[in-house]
């Protein structure tokens, strides 16, 4: 197991996640940035982490991350989704604790296209009776 590195692919609403596990202290970086760093909220970084906590594994892993597209929520998100992934990878004992907490099912909602005739995707044109 000298220098096992375990992937796994995250999305969520317009991004996307790379996530490298490596065996170390417990350090997350994000786009080559401390996580502390790269996301503001204290809740987006509970959110990363939701899945290490689960499967106790926070001070096993060292969390590499590339993610692209969408905010930081999104972001956190697909990062969630991709630890969750790149954990079965080590260990598929994991598998019944992630998937009851929801952590293995990528998130279906996507933002509503625009049609025609309407300003958004549901409003519509401002009404006048004259």
């Amino acid at each position: 197991m000298a220098n096992a590195k375990y992937y796994g692919t995250g999305r969520r609403k317009s991004s996307v996640a790379r996530v490298y596990l490596v065996p170390g202290t417990g350090k997350i970086t994000i786009n080559k940035r401390d996580i502390d760093e790269y996301l503001g909220l204290d809740t987006l970084k509970v959110i990363v982490r939701q899945p290490l906590v689960a499967t106790e594994t926070v001070d096993k892993f060292d969390v590499l991350v590339n993610v692209r597209g969408g905010g930081y929520t999104g972001q956190a998100g697909a990062i969630r989704h991709g630890i969750a992934r790149a954990l079965l990878t080590v260990d598929a004992d994991y598998r019944p604790v992630l998937k009851s907490a929801g952590f293995l099912t990528r998130d279906p909602r996507m933002k509503e296209r625009k049609k025609y005739g309407l300003k958004a995707a549901r409003r519509a044109p401002q009404f006048s009776k004259r």
